[in-house]
Parts: C-alpha cells; structure tokens; sequence
C-alpha cells in the first residue's frame, strides 16, 4: 500500500509490506530531500523506516521524521488499532526516528516504550509527561507470544550514545536503526541491486560509522553471538536481504581499516543541545577523509575511565562547548574536567560552538588548552546562528585540515621514499595543467588538478583524479557540476601559485581572481586557454583518490593556437 502526501511540493509517499510473518515494514519515503540533518548532500533522498510486530502482544519498532507526521499516523491507523499497542521500541532518540514517539503516546497511552537507559532517561526529559517504560540491557528478551522473542542488542554510538538492535528470534530480523543503513529511496524494499546502492551504501559508512569504527566493530561482535541474521531491518533506506553478507563483510573490513589507523582523534560532542551532533560529525567526517581514525564520546553519557582511555590514545582532541546553566552543563563540565586532565602537549585540538544561545564562549576551552600547552588544530569555529551548508562545509574542512596536520610525518615518510624503480617509472607519466572549479548552493572551492583525461566519445567524457582529502570532493558527487579549467603553457603560473597556497577553512578561494559563471553556475576563470563544463556520472573509489566520471556539455577555447601546460615528476609516490 502507498499513501501520498497532498498539497506538498516535495514528494513524501508512504510504503507498507509484509517483509516476514506478522511482520510489517513501514517506509517513509522521501524522494527529494537532499541534504540530511549533518548537512551531508544526498543524491537519491532517503527513507525512515519503522516496522510493526505482530505476535499475541504487538509491538512497534521506532516511528518515522514529523514531516511524515499525518501520513505515518494515517498509515499506522490504517494497519492496527493503537491502544492493541503494547509496545515502542525506541533504536535511539534522533529525531528522525523518534520524531512521532509524543503522538504515539497520545494515540496509545498505554505503551510501554522500550529502549537503553539513556534513551529512557532523553525521553522523560524531552516529553515532560508519564509513561510507562521499560529499560534493556544487552541480551535481555520481551516474549510478544506466537515465537516472537524480541532480545536487545546493545550498540552505543551508532550514531547516538543511546542505540540499541533488536532481535526477532522467529523471523531472525535484526533492527538496526541507522546501522547498515544508507541515504536512498526508491519503490524497492530490499537491496536487489548492489551496483545501484553500493555507492550510497560507502557514503553512508563514511558520514555516519565510520567515526564510530571500534563502536561498529564491538556491534558485530555481539551480532556474531545471534543466531542466523536473514534479514538486516535498518532504518534508512533497502532492507539487507540479498547482499547481508557482502555488506556486513563491508561495514567490518572498512571498521578494521579505521581502527588500525596510526592516528586517532576523539570527537567529544553533547547529543542533546544545539547542533553539536551534526558539527561534531561534519567535522569528523572531513578527519576521516584524511586516513585519520575518529572516535566520537557524548559528554553526556561520557563515564570518566572512558574519557581516560580514549585520550591516552588521541592524537587529537575536538570538542564541542557544552550550555552554561542546566543538568547537561552539570554533566558536560564534570567530563571536560577529566578530559583536560588526560591532555598531554604533544595533542593538537580543535574547539566548535554548539550554536545556542546558551553556549559556552569557545575561547575559554581555547584558552583552557593553551595554557596545558596543546596546538591549534585549526580555529574555533563559531556558530551564532542556525548553521548553514557553509557552517557544515566550514566543519569539513577544518577537520580536514587537523587531520592533514595529525598524519604530516607519515605524509612526509611517504615522499622521501625514492628509492622505487616503480616510483620513478610513474614520474614519467605526463599530465596536463587543469583547475577543476565548483560551485553548490553557496559553497565553491577548487583545485589544481594534472590526473585528467578523455574518457570516451559517446557521450563526450572525462575522468579526474581527486584526492580524498581535497575541500572539493565533497561537490563532486554524481549529479555534481564542475568547470575543468585549462591551463595556458607559459601563462599558468599566477593561477597555479593562487591555487596551490593553503586556505584556512571556509576561506574564499577566488578572491582576486577573475571569474565568470558557467551555465551549471560554477566559476570559470577568465585566464584559462580553455573550459568545459562537466556534469559528474560516476566515481569509482580507488585508494587514496576518487577517479570522477563526468559528461561534457559545453566548452570554449580561448586562443585556438595556443598550448596546454604540461607537468612532469620526477616520481610518481607524490604530486
């Protein structure tokens, strides 16, 4: 069954089916969103997933986002009457999850909500009313009757500190929430095409897990002590059928590269005030484009062994400003106080705002860890107001910036080995001199670029190499638009010097340069020999780079018989 929003210009659509006995998925789809809570761009929206369990008792797993407010209370009505409701499972208290949990109070008061301690603990504080509840620990059961025995599985920080899976020990079910899940929408349930999903499926770890890699790995732990696992029930996007194992597989090789990383930086952040959640992850996202490994601790929940453990072994430390007044200030203050106790020197840091009104100034933890005598890992960042994509955009990089300075030595390492034949033997591949310009919304940036080259003729194509850890990867994804910008042999070296320094994040990049805007809106800059303007078709992981597929649309010479500026290396184990 389908139900459509009406009178919206966006398309929210419902989707309910029977995915195993007495078992109901229900799926709020929403085909154009395109950017998530953290800022992360999406290309093919997203669903929030819920799923009711029908055995003598009934029970209903995590509701949907408050956009889909009247057409999931529509859609649930339609399938059960709410006061047969026993109970609600709580995955974690995000709001795109738990958005609708005070109406299913309203519709069904005699719900008992089931969830971990501290998602018990969000919701008293959230929803300012009784209700009856009932908090898990990892393993125990609620026997809903007809073999329906729903275990706990305990899986803090992903990506809440709150998280629990649930087991179905008859249909062998897991519930995830955002575990295993990905940013996709379409009609079909189940994840019949790998090729078609892959990408999202990587993005998503990326974004969201792979902060969280050792947290991801003590989750598959626990999931290796379940019986058989036929079916991964996630909260966003296909459910995991046909390709379990492969992208379990996925989640564990990826998390096992993650945690061997040389270097670590703990991410403290507060869940439940402003936006510090969604900076905290923006920031560590863009670490992680770095080959740097991140592990993220909520200063709520944060107990103080943990604190001690996760900073002895931190290069680095980001932390987020805690409120001023309140219980959560109480709190955050009391874990702060530990974390600058287990400082050494040897740490850089990093500090943000959580963007409220309430906010502690972020120059007094600046100053705090100075005088303990830690470096800046890059400037406070600080939100006064509601964060923009360029705040989110301003996160990325800064956190790209610390972990390029965090992994210097290996940087380093890397290019003084020239003793390779191979090495040598790569020096000698030419390339051309391009500056690869683009522009999303309100964010631009650019890169010097010589990995490119013509890829087919129809359609007209070509492929960019882009490194991981460049500003602009981020606005290469498929659907992306781009301006390949040729360099002129003889006239290219104001551009390349511009281009080559570095920028502090958020920095404008084509301040004194000339420019003029394409038709897909990005920057072409006025003393290239040559554009073209480039729409981005596929990427294709490869190592330490994305390799970008894009179509070309249009182009233009500025002078017919001029040259392309070519670069030669000496090695091929560094630009």
């Amino acid at each position: 069954m389908i139900a459509v929003a009406e009178g919206v210009q966006r398309r929210l659509t419902m989707q309910t089916i029977e995915i195993a006995v007495d078992t109901t998925a229900i799926r709020s789809l929403d085909w154009d969103r395109d950017r998530f809570d953290i800022e992360f761009g999406l290309q093919n929206g997203t669903t929030y997933n819920s799923f009711l369990i029908r055995g003598e008792k009934t029970a209903l797993v995590d509701t949907s986002h408050e956009k889909f407010r009247q057409l999931y209370l529509d859609t649930l009505t339609g399938l059960i009457d709410p006061t047969t409701l026993d109970y609600l499972i709580v995955s974690h208290t995000e709001p795109d999850h738990s958005g609708l949990v005070k109406d299913i109070l309203a519709l069904a008061p005699q719900i008992t909500v089931v969830g971990s301690k501290v998602a018990i603990q969000f919701l008293e504080n959230w929803l300012h009313q009784p209700f009856q509840s009932q908090i898990v620990k990892n393993g125990d059961r609620i026997d809903l009757g007809n073999g329906h025995i729903i275990e706990a599985v305990i899986a803090p920080n992903l990506h809440w500190p709150d998280t629990i899976f649930t087991y179905d020990t008859k249909t062998q079910i897991l519930y995830t929430c955002d575990a295993f899940g990905m940013h996709y929408c379409d009609d079909h349930t189940f994840d019949e095409d790998l090729d078609l999903i892959e990408e999202d499926f990587k993005y998503y770890y990326d974004c969201l897990m792979g902060p969280n890699a050792r947290s991801v790995l003590s989750a598959l732990k626990r999931m290796g002590q379940l019986p058989e696992i036929t079916t991964i029930a996630t909260g966003h996007g296909p459910l995991l059928y046909h390709n379990l194992t492969e992208l379990t597989g996925r989640y564990r090789q990826w998390s096992e590269e993650q945690a061997k990383a040389e270097t670590t930086v703990a991410v403290f952040y507060l869940s439940d005030y402003g936006y510090s959640d969604r900076l905290s992850q923006a920031i560590a996202h863009g670490i992680t484009k770095t080959g740097v490994a991140v592990e993220m601790m909520d200063l709520r929940s944060a107990e103080p062994q943990e604190v001690k453990e996760l900073m002895s072994i931190a290069s680095g430390v980001v932390i987020g400003t805690p409120p001023t007044t309140g219980d959560t200030a109480t709190t955050a203050q009391t874990a702060i106080g530990t974390l600058l106790g287990s400082t050494n020197s040897k740490q850089s840091f990093g500090v943000f705002e959580s963007g409220d009104g309430d906010s502690e100034s972020a120059y007094l933890l600046v100053n705090k860890f100075r005088d303990l005598g830690l470096n800046p890992g890059f400037p406070p960042i600080l939100v006064k107001d509601t964060p923009t994509e360029q705040t989110y955009h301003l996160c990325e990089e800064a956190g790209t910036d610390l972990g390029q300075w965090l992994s210097r030595d290996r940087t380093i390492k890397q290019i003084k080995a020239l003793d390779s034949d191979l090495d040598k033997a790569l020096g000698r591949l030419s390339s051309g001199l391009y500056i690869i310009t683009a522009k999303k919304g309100n964010i631009s940036s650019a890169m010097v670029a010589s990995w490119v080259a013509q890829a087919s003729f129809q359609p007209l194509g070509i492929s960019v190499a882009v490194a991981k850890d460049r500003a602009i990867e981020s606005l290469m994804h498929i659907g992306d638009r781009f301006i390949l910008n040729v360099l002129e042999a003889g006239n290219y070296q104001g551009l390349i010097k511009h281009f080559l320094k570095r920028f502090p994040p958020g920095a404008d990049r084509f301040e004194g340069v000339k420019t003029y805007a394409a038709s897909n809106g990005s920057p072409i800059l006025a003393d290239a020999l040559a554009y073209m303007e480039c729409e981005v078709k596929s990427r294709m992981d490869c190592g330490d780079h994305w390799t970008i597929y894009a179509t070309v649309s249009a182009g233009r010479v500025s002078q017919t018989d001029a040259l392309t500026a070519v670069h030669h290396r000496k090695v091929g184990n560094h630009y």
